[in-house]
């Protein structure tokens, strides 16, 4: 059930595409690569997810595409400095976040939910999440509550 979703930046300076399944348990496309990275979306608990309410669904380089802002894209990287988060200059929101990991096949990006334009509440609603443990850097255990996320 992968489809094509517009995303921007909340002033719209930045806007982007992704091909991306949402869909509920049983009605998700068969994930074209190994892991939970592509049958769900993700809640972290981490320092930078929880101050930014980040909620993120991974999508291959070849299912991503910046349509606008290339421009007025500011990058920050923090921890190990693998991730590349991007933030409007304008706005301040942040649409997404790249990197290159082969635990997740090569080149991928991290979708912000938040951020896509044409996604109706009752597609947010059904939309399977996988919490993450990111504070305790136990990213496969979830964290003991997650009514917070």
């Amino acid at each position: 059930m992968k489809r094509l979703r517009h995303g921007s930046c909340h002033c719209g300076a930045v806007r982007f595409e992704c091909t991306v399944d949402l869909a509920p348990a049983g009605q998700r496309s068969e994930p074209e690569l190994p892991g939970v990275w592509w049958t769900s979306t993700f809640r972290c608990d981490c320092t930078f997810c929880l101050k930014t309410r980040y909620w993120k669904a991974f999508v291959q380089e070849a299912d991503f595409r910046l349509v606008a802002g290339a421009d007025v894209l500011s990058d920050y990287l923090f921890g190990g400095r693998e991730i590349h988060h991007h933030f409007c200059s304008r706005c301040g929101v942040h649409p997404f976040a790249g990197s290159t990991m082969e635990l997740l096949g090569g080149a991928f990006y991290a979708i912000n939910i938040g951020c896509l334009d044409d996604v109706t509440f009752k597609e947010l609603a059904e939309t399977p999440i996988t919490y993450e443990n990111g504070r305790e850097d136990k990213w496969s255990v979830p964290p003991a509550e997650t009514r917070y996320l």
